[in-house]
């Protein structure tokens, strides 16, 4: 995989990524990483690439050769034209399944915008992905573009050293992750479930599949107009809704989670 990012600052891009595991992948040949700084492809002597907008309005815009060229730049290096995501906060949101899609792209490119954006015409001319990490307002796209880069760096064959690990964590099926316990066994009185100490691979599966069920129920509850559940665990979940309205709405932390889970392992006993 090839990361490919147009930017006013590539330095910040490289060492966010020339590190940890991403940075280990780079090493191994695994992915690429090409800043390329749009400063470079500016027509003037003090590198100056924004100018104000038509139509007046506060800020200024970046203009749209300078972004261009330093698009077409990559071309003339791999050949073809890529697909390129612009980070706004005007695009889809960016999610695991979009992840996985984008790590079978050979080169894959980020626009990242700055000031008040940049010149729609070069957005028209050369953006095939509008993509936004959330509904709030960011200095730039180098963050954002991080973060995808990162999600789906852990999609690409190789990168991770156990793969399970990409596929069976939080988001995986559209459930959160389950709770995960290490050493000591006992900890400022909280003891780890006994369950995980059985060595009884399908008990233990069956546990996690259940807590990642509840976390899912009481945290993140959106996720499951997607997650893949059986009929048996729509009954789980409706049971688990059921039980927290119960609760007049009061605020569900780890504790309470624990408790509907053994009320809902006694009821089935």
């Amino acid at each position: 995989m090839n990361f490919h990012v147009l930017t006013l600052f590539p330095e910040m891009i490289e060492n966010g990524m020339n590190t940890s595991i991403t940075g280990r992948a780079i090493e191994n040949g695994l992915l690429s990483l090409n800043a390329v700084n749009i400063r470079d492809f500016a027509f003037n002597k003090h590198s100056k690439v924004d100018d104000y907008p038509y139509g007046g309005g506060a800020g200024m815009l970046m203009q749209a050769e300078p972004v261009y060229l330093s698009f077409e730049s990559i071309v003339e290096k791999i050949g073809y034209k890529p697909r390129v995501v612009y980070l706004t906060p005007q695009g889809s949101v960016f999610h695991q399944e979009m992840a996985k899609e984008l790590a079978q792209e050979k080169d894959l490119v980020f626009l990242c915008g700055h000031y008040e954006g940049i010149d729609e015409r070069v957005l028209e001319e050369i953006v095939t992905d509008y993509v936004s990490i959330g509904d709030y307002v960011l200095t730039g796209g180098e963050l954002p573009a991080m973060v995808m880069m990162d999600s789906i760096s852990r999609m690409v064959p190789g990168v991770l050293n156990n793969q399970e690990s990409g596929e069976t964590e939080s988001f995986a099926g559209n459930l959160l992750e389950y709770p995960q316990y290490s050493r000591p066994e006992e900890w400022h009185e909280k003891k780890v479930p006994e369950v995980l100490m059985s060595g009884h691979h399908a008990n233990i599966a069956k546990w996690r599949r259940e807590q990642s069920i509840i976390r899912t129920v009481t945290r993140r509850p959106d996720l499951l107009k997607k997650a893949e559940l059986t009929n048996k665990e729509w009954n789980y979940v409706r049971q688990l809704k059921k039980e927290l309205k119960e609760k007049n709405n009061e605020t569900v932390n780890d504790k309470s989670i624990s408790d509907i889970d053994t009320e809902q392992k006694n009821r089935r006993k």
